[in-house]
């Protein structure tokens, strides 16, 4: 009877943080997965996304963190293979690591870009649990757990992969929501909002980004590193 009592407790416990937690677990202890990413940027007058990359992604995660990512970045299809802080990226030159990647297409500029920000790149399954954390109030409202961003969740959110470093942008003004579906024990989908005015090199930028991530394949996700690529990852 007090086992039972204990384990009664501990479900009433559980709460909606926790819930997404099991389920992103359980998402990145399948043998594999798929996802689509996309943004949309309804402010687009002002820069839509400011200084950042933007377009669809589809990536695959396998149990062991490594990861494939096919982003669409402007007029080109970018690749990439990363694992940890290692990674590569497709170019017209053959693959290169990430901290060497230039513009796929030539030249220095957004290429290095990508590179920086795939550096310790969050697949779906981590990337959640992050957001949900930096949410004050989340809570299940109908099929899905929802909740506001904390100012600080916000702002890091929206400065992404720029808020690492010396030159990270400043950013006032800085809301958004989280919004996650779980079924059958796993994270099946999420979207988040992020809204603020970025200042970066001097330029200031008010940015308005919904981004919609599905999950698919789980389970049945597999694929193998190109030997080029894996050379580049070691």
């Amino acid at each position: 009877m007090g086992v039972l009592g204990m384990f009664v407790g501990s479900a009433l416990a559980a709460g909606p943080i926790d819930e997404i937690k099991a389920a992103a677990k359980k998402l990145a202890d399948s043998s594999g997965y798929s996802w689509k990413s996309t943004t949309e940027s309804p402010s687009a007058g002002g820069g839509g996304g400011g200084p950042r990359m933007g377009g669809p992604t589809e990536g695959k995660a396998l149990k062991d963190g490594t990861v494939y990512l096919m982003m669409q970045r402007a007029n080109n299809t970018v690749e990439a293979y990363v694992k940890g802080e290692k990674g590569a990226i497709k170019t017209e030159e053959g693959w290169q690591g990430l901290s060497e990647a230039g513009e796929p297409g030539g030249g220095p500029g957004r290429g290095r870009f990508i590179g920086r920000m795939l550096m310790n790149y969050k697949a779906p399954a981590a990337q959640v649990v992050e957001f949900a954390e930096k949410v004050a109030n989340l809570k299940k409202e109908g099929d899905a757990y929802v909740g506001d961003f904390t100012e600080e969740g916000a702002k890091a959110v929206l400065a992404g992969p720029m808020r690492r470093g010396n030159n990270a942008p400043e950013i006032s003004g800085a809301k958004g929501s989280l919004k996650v579906w779980i079924k059958d024990g796993l994270i099946s989908q999420y979207e988040y909002t992020v809204r603020g005015t970025m200042s970066f090199g001097g330029n200031e930028r008010e940015i308005n980004r919904k981004v919609k991530v599905e999950i698919k394949d789980v389970g049945n996700t597999k694929f193998e590193v190109p030997e080029a690529a894996k050379a580049k990852m070691s």
